[in-house]
């Protein structure tokens, strides 16, 4: 869609120089012409991101090609206040501690779509950059993004900030807030009110526009009147909200996973320790690919493959999945990025509601300790059997039990060299490529996970060598084993990774831990190694003040400290 856009964008220059006009009216009137016609079809659900995305390249195509002609005016011209005028300035950045920024690079280029300003500051941006940026610019709008819990901590502190510093809330310079771990009544509760200010929780790319054009605009008042009033509700429906009752730790405890182990024969890993993996084939790795995750990057809903055949977006579903695939394909074939792994397979026994990896057979040295969190909300009685208060300790042996069991950590990324290919692309004004790049890294990524844990379990561990599942059993979950994820429900600490990468020396694949535990790069996965036949995923949910003070005990931990990284369960 950009063949001829240089050649076009000048005939057009030259057709309005012609008639007297200026290299902006290019700007202002064809070039806006086209991107207000992308801007009402995406509002309407009548076009869908991957083609915005890939419209701004013709946008950024063209204004590249002017950009000499309209310095040349200016030099001629001081009345620089002629500039085109845009719709609102908008300086936005992934937070301090996080690195996570493709849903705020599709955000950005949606707006310069809509003809807003927007200065992207990138990834792990602290607070003070932040709002210096945004003074200097003169923004009329601040935009906050992160995808791990921590960064919503991170949030409520620039918000309060903000409300410290007149030039915020003298001039009420709206907040907005995005990304995976985000939610409206978070907003609500936790952020909006540390600040005076409009804070406004942002779900998606598609709604960034009108949230943005509602403060700006004419009517933005009734907006705002609307929001705090929305968010009133909000706040009252939560504080008011019947809370989960929870039963105490000891009670919680009495009812743990009912797990027989007085039977259980555990495999003995065909070698302990340590395994370095590096610059693995990529090729093996494209066959373990789960392309679900990869439409949602695109706000495209629906299962793979069924998505490739809805009746609504099967057709850009169908030429995005065609486009990925191949970029996938020159991806493997010019080595674009590298893939590094790797994992440890160790004696381990649970203890209580932890689980003590080994460092050899003797089982008296530990390496490191991995702290659970046991479920607490009160559980109810099925078919006369009371569902159990989970933690994932249960599925490793006890260490009394005289059982001499086994678990595992790994560490996988596929990030490695991917910014300098990103870079290239966003020279290039090709956002859309870049933006591929990145969702096939994370894609990668997760299929580097999945194909070690098959590997783990029918070779390495081998506890289930006849294992002969598809990859669609596998994305399923269909094998025996679990590999929890730290920061997901049934593992929501993030500082389990501190000693899981400590242990795996993960800065020997180029692996390491930003202060907020997100994992570098960003095409990462980290996790342990569960084997045994009753391991199953669940969520921990809510817990108490007195497993917070209990696990504080027991990693000689400062209680404030630990609640903090546990904010999100209290």
């Amino acid at each position: 869609i950009t063949d001829f856009i240089v050649e076009d964008t000048e005939e057009a220059y030259q057709g309005i120089v012609a008639k007297g006009g200026r290299p902006l009216h290019v700007i202002e009137g064809p070039l806006m012409d086209g991107m207000n016609v992308v801007g009402d079809l995406f509002g309407a659900g009548k076009m869908f991101l991957p083609q915005v995305v890939k419209s701004a390249r013709v946008m950024k195509s063209a204004v590249a090609h002017l950009i000499p002609y309209i310095e040349e005016e200016k030099r001629q011209d001081e009345a620089a206040g002629r500039d085109v005028r845009s719709k609102g300035k908008i300086v936005i950045a992934t937070v301090k501690g996080d690195v996570h920024d493709i849903g705020k690079n599709i955000v950005t280029v949606v707006l310069q779509c809509n003809n807003f300003e927007v200065v992207n500051m990138g990834v792990m941006v602290p607070c003070h950059e932040i709002l210096a940026r945004a003074k200097v610019e003169g923004a009329d709008i601040v935009g906050l993004s992160g995808l791990i819990t921590p960064s919503l901590e991170e949030m409520q502190y620039v918000a309060g900030e903000m409300q410290k510093d007149e030039h915020f809330r003298i001039k009420k310079i709206p907040l907005l807030i995005g990304g995976a771990t985000t939610s409206r009544v978070h907003t609500a509760v936790k952020i909006a009110p540390h600040y005076e200010g409009p804070v406004v929780y942002v779900p998606d790319a598609s709604r960034s526009v009108s949230v943005a054009q509602s403060l700006l605009g004419d009517g933005a008042q009734s907006y705002l009147d609307e929001l705090s009033a929305d968010y009133d509700k909000v706040r009252h429906q939560h504080a008011n909200k019947k809370q989960v009752p929870l039963w105490s730790l000891n009670k919680a405890r009495a009812n743990r996973t009912p797990v027989d182990f007085s039977a259980y024969r555990p495999a003995t890993p065909r070698l302990l320790g340590r395994r370095v993996f590096k610059n693995f084939d990529l090729n093996e790795l494209a066959r373990y690919i789960d392309w679900g995750p990869f439409f949602q990057t695109w706000d495209l809903a629906g299962p793979y493959p069924a998505i490739l055949t809805d009746e609504i977006v099967g057709v850009e579903a169908t030429r995005v999945f065609a486009d990925g695939q191949a970029m996938l394909k020159k991806l493997v074939e010019g080595r674009w990025l590298s893939a590094s792994g790797v994992l440890a397979l160790y004696p381990a026994n649970s203890v209580g509601d932890d689980i003590e990896f080994y460092t050899d057979e003797s089982r008296t040295e530990v390496a490191m300790t991995w702290y659970g969190l046991r479920q607490q909300t009160e559980k109810h009685v099925i078919d006369g059997v009371t569902r159990p208060s989970r933690c994932l300790a249960d599925f490793v042996a006890p260490k009394d039990s005289g059982v001499a069991d086994y678990a595992g950590l790994f560490a996988v990324t596929a990030g490695l060299g991917v910014e300098k290919k990103e870079q290239a692309f966003v020279d290039a004004l090709d956002d859309y490529s870049a933006i591929m790049l990145k969702s096939l890294a994370d894609r990668l990524a997760e299929a580097f996970a999945e194909c070690l844990h098959h590997r783990v379990r029918t070779d390495l561990w081998g506890y289930a060598a006849g294992e002969a599942l598809t990859n669609d059993d596998m994305i399923a979950e269909k094998y025996q084993g679990i590999r929890p994820a730290p920061g997901y429900p049934a593992c929501p600490d993030h500082s389990a990774k501190e000693d899981l990468f400590r242990v795996l020396q993960c800065q020997e694949i180029g692996m390491g831990l930003t202060e907020s535990l997100a994992m570098t790069p960003a095409a990462s996965v980290s996790g342990f190694y569960i084997g045994h036949p009753d391991s199953t995923y669940f969520s921990v949910g809510k817990i108490g003040e007195d497993q917070v003070h209990d696990m504080a005990t027991r990693r000689g931990m400062d209680e404030a400290a630990l609640a903090r990284l546990l904010a999100p369960n209290l």
